[in-house]
């Protein structure tokens, strides 16, 4: 069972305006999460003190909402409090991600979900960016936009395809041919490499020191930039990466720059390699992390680095809830 909730505002408190609104927000939420009659259990308002000439409850019957239980109360007088608003929360069947709706004066009661959202989170290889963005977007019913992947694809692509990487006709011809397209089925990223789904095969690390390499290329970072912030001003996501504060989004107002030691980091990915099954050693995994932090420290084009407004969390010691609540709790204060 999923809690669906939602709100919206009338400029008087008037019967046919608040049959109106109710409707329009029933109708929104329904559609905007896919419902069928059937899976709402119970519709639940409640209204500012302002609003006595009708019952939300009744408005919900009227507009075709009678096959659920419905609840209507009033909502003491509060100061300051937002008038002539009426709120809603809808109990349903199903496990989808909810999908919360806020119209009219009511949107500025969730600016972080009815306008787009955009959070950058950088760091080295191994700080916990991609578990930490994963759990972030869960959280606050955003996207994870995994931009790494998009380089990994090209790797991949070279890998796949026996191409010299190290020349950079060969590369650029690959970029101008790439079909590349990131898809959201389920609230997860897929990856898909002309039009097969390389979400998983991308994850090797061949081809993670690879995609370093590769993304030092100015017009490799121009390409997947531009897809970048194209999904970015359409979608609320947060996004991880190498720049994505420096260089993608650097107008971005939240911004994170996860780091730990490098012997963490390394110990972290040992981990993760053993449980796959692998046979790497952790010295072997060290040098790697030690040779990736070099190469996207150096690079020539958008090079690894904290931006100046981005607030450093170390992860070293801290666990991930602990990562989690911090960047959701900083993203709140300044909603």
């Amino acid at each position: 069972m999923k809690a669906i909730r939602g709100a919206t505002t009338v400029t008087e408190d008037k019967p046919d305006l608040i049959r109106q609104a109710v409707k329009e927000l029933l109708n929104a939420i329904s559609q905007a999460n896919g419902l069928e009659a059937e899976q709402i259990i119970c519709i639940m308002f409640s209204s500012t003190s302002d609003l006595k000439s009708y019952y939300p409850a009744k408005a919900a019957r009227e507009a075709g909402y009678a096959t659920c239980a419905l609840y209507s109360s009033l909502e003491p007088e509060i100061g300051g409090a937002l008038e002539k608003c009426i709120r809603v929360m809808l109990l349903v069947d199903g496990d989808k991600q909810p999908e919360h709706v806020y119209l009219n004066g009511a949107k500025n009661l969730r600016k972080d979900i009815t306008s787009v959202l955009n959070i950058a989170v950088d760091g080295p290889a191994g700080s916990g960016k991609s578990t930490v963005c994963k759990l972030v977007a869960k959280r606050l019913g955003i996207l994870y936009l995994d931009t790494g992947a998009m380089y990994r694809a090209i790797a991949y692509k070279c890998v796949k395809d026996k191409r010299d990487y190290g020349d950079k006709d060969v590369v650029k011809h690959i970029i101008n041919k790439l079909n590349l397209k990131v898809e959201y089925r389920e609230g997860k990223q897929i990856t898909l490499l002309d039009g097969e789904d390389v979400s998983e095969l991308i994850r090797t690390p061949q081809v993670s020191m690879l995609a370093s390499y590769i993304s030092a290329y100015s017009f490799v970072r121009t390409k997947m930039v531009a897809l970048q912030r194209e999904i970015v001003q359409k979608t609320s996501c947060i996004l991880d990466g190498r720049d994505i504060g420096t260089n993608v989004l650097p107008d971005c107002k939240f911004k994170f720059y996860l780091n730990a030691s490098s012997e963490v980091r390394a110990k972290r990915r040992f981990d993760e390699d053993q449980a796959k099954g692998g046979t790497q050693t952790f010295e072997q995994v060290l040098k790697e992390i030690n040779e990736r932090d070099f190469q996207d420290k150096n690079r020539a084009v958008a090079p690894l680095q904290k931006a100046k407004d981005a607030l450093e969390i170390d992860t070293s010691y801290m666990a991930i809830d602990e990562v989690v609540n911090e960047i959701i709790s900083k993203v709140q204060e300044k909603i």
